[in-house]
């Protein structure tokens, strides 16, 4: 069970973003992590990646191990064959976690107690947080608040009831990684906020309707950003989709702007989509000085939605879909 943390959100000072995008708190570039916290712990008998440095669980920041990954390159899932029972049976169980970490979020609950209820339900599974040791990603799961587009780190920052939030996972299972996200809304949301987190995941199905065997990948991004144009919204094209089965992240890389890519879809192929809108028509975002927390410039808010889907001989299946 979470532990409601209602008493100490008056230590954290709400910041109202820029008022042209509504009334919500602006986490400014000062509530970057500062330190990162020990890894959870993770049984010896479920399996890790082969990214997760050896010495990650044991070692201080810093002192991990280099891992060398050598450049991804593009693979299908063998139709028919033990892959594809693999990665359908762990984008399953990702999307089964994110529906029960969802029943979780509310007004008082911080971030690091999310990843934590999250890290639970993974290795309960007997499956492994993707994240965790990815470069030496301090968490098992990504928390993007208001004006934080992607990669925000769990912390001790308890969620308001005017925050959206997306939490994106991963899991690994016999070899396979299955991977979505969403935002969540909470009690307190305005009318812009409500309606970008609509119109994101109406974003992602338009991307989706976009994919079959023989279609092109470039027009999964034309039609997300011509749809996010129409309704007043810009795309962030500093992250994409990408291929995913056996490794994290490989081609085919998915842009959600309109784009030059020449690849067309073959059965087997499988890979995420995952689009970012953010409000207004500057789109593009910094990086804190944690290495990974990327919010929008103009301190609008960002949401996104993510699907994992497998090319199939006669259309297109979501394998995440909750």
């Amino acid at each position: 069970m979470l532990k409601s943390s209602v008493p100490l959100l008056n230590q954290f000072k709400y910041i109202v973003g820029p008022s042209k995008y509504g009334i919500y708190p602006l986490l400014p570039p000062s509530s970057a992590s500062t330190s990162y916290p020990p890894p959870r712990y993770v049984p010896e008998t479920i399996a890790r990646p082969d990214y997760v440095p050896k010495n990650f669980f044991t070692s201080g920041w810093g002192e991990h191990d280099s891992v060398e990954i050598p450049e991804a390159q593009a693979q299908r899932i063998e139709m028919g064959g033990e892959g594809e029972r693999r990665v359908r049976e762990v984008a399953k169980m990702a999307r089964e976690v994110l529906n029960d970490i969802g029943r979780l979020v509310r007004p008082g609950v911080t971030t690091n107690e999310l990843d934590k209820a999250l890290h639970e339900m993974i290795i309960s599974k007997g499956a492994y947080p993707s994240p965790l040791g990815y470069s030496s990603f301090p968490r098992s799961c990504t928390t993007s608040v208001n004006n934080v587009i992607a990669h925000g780190i769990p912390d001790e920052r308890p969620l308001n009831p005017e925050d959206i939030i997306n939490i994106d996972l991963t899991l690994y299972f016999n070899g396979y990684h299955g991977d979505t996200s969403a935002t969540f809304i909470l009690s307190e949301v305005d009318k812009p906020g409500r309606d970008l987190v609509e119109a994101t995941k109406e974003a992602l199905e338009i991307g989706i309707k976009a994919c079959g065997p023989g279609k092109r990948y470039k027009d999964i991004g034309g039609e997300i950003e011509d749809f996010a144009r129409r309704h007043g919204f810009s795309v962030n094209g500093q992250f994409s989709g990408h291929g995913i089965g056996k490794i994290f992240h490989h081609p085919p890389w998915i842009f959600h702007l309109r784009n030059n890519d020449v690849g067309k879809m073959r059965p087997g192929d499988c890979f995420t989509i995952e689009p970012c809108l953010v409000q207004g028509s500057n789109s593009r975002g910094e990086l804190w000085d944690d290495g990974w927390t990327m919010a929008t410039e103009s301190g609008a808010r960002s949401a996104q939605f993510e699907h994992q889907v497998l090319i199939t001989e006669d259309g297109v299946d979501v394998l995440t879909r909750i």
